[in-house]
């Protein structure tokens, strides 16, 4: 049975990894690295686990461990949340206990016999992964945007996290987990996993898109903007703020800019969006509320109410001054006056 289980999710895992690797053009390229391996090294550690061997009986694989594919996983859950699509140099600093713990594996098979101190060592290092587990499991629970592979990630984890444990109760009080010996381990591993890969295997052929964060096609991938010109319509935008003033118009739109400035209005809204990463309203309206800061914090201004104040600077309701305020400051412009007294 377990065998066949074996057998059946390493045809299924080979399938979705070659689908996935034809399409990686489509995703985002950290999160499909990150999840391309770890699918590959649970693939692995469902072919050559030492206890299950699917090739050779009784072998000492120590390089085809799970620990690798908990370390995949948490950093593809940390790269789906947080939207990066680099990965940091540093990240790659979550490996070295894997590092350390295949080198303590290797030093296991040089010895002769067991040693207590190494056993002790290994298992303070096998408790890094339990809370790499348990940040995966945080890591689901606090995601807005549910993504289905948490549904797999959630048992997969539990099911190491409960293996890990069972192996520290071993070592430290020769205790161990009677629902958990290697052969159910592997057992309810490889459900989870086969049905993890059929699952992957459906969507892919169902043609789903959200089997990964895909890239994000730019609308201006075909813009004749050069850096030199990005950089100087950049330098005008904010002039035409700071120095014009512009904002104090109520009635300012992108096309007044785009004819003051003699700068096309596609190009102002591609500046804006991809290089300044702000709207076009949002970049009026950040130089308003400053200005409106400014004439608050002027005792010339006092006789003046704020809805007066922020008239005189631009905004053309009281609604959207309040919401604008508050979404640039944290505070309703009546919190922040009396925060300055």
């Amino acid at each position: 049975m377990l065998k066949t289980l074996q057998i059946i999710a390493l045809i299924q895992g080979v399938f979705v990894l070659t689908v996935l690797f034809i399409n990686r053009k489509e995703y985002k390229k950290t999160t499909f690295w990150l999840l391309f391996g770890s699918l590959i090294s649970v693939l692995l550690y469902v072919a050559g686990d030492d206890d299950n061997n699917l090739f050779v009986q009784d072998a000492d694989w120590f390089l085809f461990d799970s620990s690798l594919f908990v370390t995949f996983l948490f950093l593809f859950f940390r790269y789906y949340k947080n939207g990066k699509e680099k990965f940091a140099k540093l990240d790659y600093l979550f490996f070295l206990p894997n590092i350390i713990y295949f080198f303590i594996e290797a030093l296991e098979i040089w010895m002769v016999e067991e040693n207590s101190i190494v056993e002790i060592f290994e298992s303070i290092i096998e408790l890094t992964f339990v809370a790499y587990l348990a940040l995966i499991i945080y890591s689901i629970l606090t995601t807005r945007t549910k993504h289905w592979i948490i549904y797999f990630a959630i048992p997969i984890a539990l099911i190491f996290a409960l293996s890990s444990l069972d192996e520290l109760l071993n070592v430290f009080i020769k205790v161990e987990l009677p629902f958990l010996n290697d052969k159910n381990f592997n057992t309810y591993l490889l459900l989870v996993v086969a049905f993890l890969f059929y699952f992957i295997a459906f969507k892919l052929l169902s043609k789903g898109k959200d089997v990964l964060p895909n890239v994000e096609i730019s609308k201006y991938k075909n813009s004749n903007l050069n850096p030199k010109l990005i950089e100087q319509y950049k330098a005008d935008l904010v002039r035409s703020m700071e120095t014009d003033k512009l904002y104090l118009n109520n009635k300012l739109s992108i096309v007044d800019v785009s004819d003051k400035l003699n700068i096309p209005r596609q190009y102002i809204s591609e500046v804006l969006n991809e290089h300044m990463n702000v709207s076009f309203q949002d970049f009026v309206n950040e130089y308003r509320v400053e200005e409106f800061v400014n004439r608050l914090k002027n005792d010339q201004n006092n006789h003046f109410t704020l809805l007066g104040i922020a008239t005189d600077v631009g905004f053309n309701s009281k609604s959207s001054f309040n919401a604008t305020f508050k979404k640039h400051k944290g505070l309703t412009p009546t919190q922040f006056k009396n925060s300055l007294s």
